[in-house]
């Protein structure tokens, strides 16, 4: 019985899990995309230049695709305007979609930004 139980347990320790990093987040500045994946990597991707791409470089390479909301409520639009205004362009970020998909072709959708813990 030890013998079997100490063969199961050797086995068992030989097999390492297989498989590629998992996006965690993704948010967005006014220009990049900044995607966490996770065993740590942080990859990011010029979104404002190109909404849709490859992060070819990150892992085992990811596509994405970033929907901006144009309508958003009331109060961000009157909130964005106004720091606009002050000429703090770019401070509030954007509200978009983000669709990473990986290289099995399996999409995970974020929010940017991500809600709050609160909510």
């Amino acid at each position: 019985m030890r013998k079997v139980l100490a063969t199961v347990l050797a086995l068992g320790g030989c097999v390492a899990p297989l498989g590629s990093p998992v996006p965690q987040s993704a948010s967005l500045s006014a220009t990049v995309l900044t995607l966490t994946l996770s065993d740590g990597t942080i990859c990011r991707a010029p979104w404002a230049s190109a909404p849709v791409g490859r992060m070819d470089r990150c892992g085992p390479g990811y596509g994405y695709a970033v929907r901006v909301i144009d309508t958003p409520n009331l109060l961000r639009q009157f909130w964005s305007d106004l720091t606009t205004a002050l000429g703090a362009e770019g401070l509030v970020v954007p509200l978009a979609e983000v669709v990473i998909t990986d290289p099995a072709g399996i999409d995970r959708v974020f929010v940017s930004p991500p809600p709050s813990e609160k909510e």
